[in-house]
């Protein structure tokens, strides 16, 4: 009799073992599907609008892009309007140069005393706008060039003559202050009487052009 009561109550037991092994299985299983449940992959929807955030995004950045060269365009165009040669005013960034007066002085006269050539002279002044230092002789040479178009085959540039005006001989080479003016005045040796002087501007040596004007002569 006590053997058979042993016997139950190892059955009992095992069963208690084998409900209580099967319970954690289930909970980890249950446990597993929650976790693929939750690490499943995002909708078509969600992936939809993190699409459209991104490109949202590049879209702005595109635009602030754009807007930035539209604006250092607009401002270089504006610095461009601002440089000129016209109505004998040439306005550069540093520097304005207006030019007052011109005459042919022939060979032996007045300011062309010991030439060899007739001259064509022109009295300017020269404003330095910045703080750079700027004489109104160098200005003159590094601005302008003047071309009497008389050679079918060539560009005839003219040669730079003796100082025209004995009164500037003191202030030709003087450094100009920021803001303040000098007057001057140039020569250039002409290759006959009849062909007009058209002076060019430029930016400086070599720079962009920024316009001419014909001197008649004659």
């Amino acid at each position: 009799m006590k053997k058979k009561y042993l016997f139950l109550l190892f059955t009992f037991v095992l069963v208690l073992f084998v409900a209580a092994a099967c319970g954690d299985d289930g909970d980890q299983e249950e446990t597993e599907n929650t976790n693929n449940e939750s690490a499943e992959p995002e909708t078509g929807d969600e992936n939809a609008e993190k699409n459209n955030g991104s490109e949202s995004e590049n879209a702005n950045e595109n635009e602030d892009i754009t807007e930035n060269k539209e604006e250092e365009a607009d401002e270089e165009t504006n610095e461009q309007s601002e440089l000129y040669f016209k109505d004998n005013v040439a306005k550069l960034r540093d520097l304005k140069i207006e030019i007052t007066d011109t005459k042919v002085i022939p060979v032996g006269e007045t300011g062309n005393e010991y030439g060899d050539q007739p001259v064509l002279a022109i009295w300017y002044k020269t404003t330095n706008l910045s703080e750079k230092d700027i004489n109104p002789t160098t200005a003159w040479l590094a601005v302008f060039e003047a071309v009497q178009d008389n050679d079918p085959n060539a560009v005839n540039t003219l040669d730079v003559g003796s100082l025209p005006d004995s009164q500037f001989r003191d202030s030709q080479l003087q450094t100009i202050k920021q803001d303040g003016t000098v007057e001057n005045a140039v020569a250039y040796k002409l290759d006959d009487l009849e062909t007009p002087v058209t002076l060019i501007a430029t930016q400086g040596i070599m720079g962009e052009k920024l316009g001419e004007q014909v001197i008649e002569i004659k």
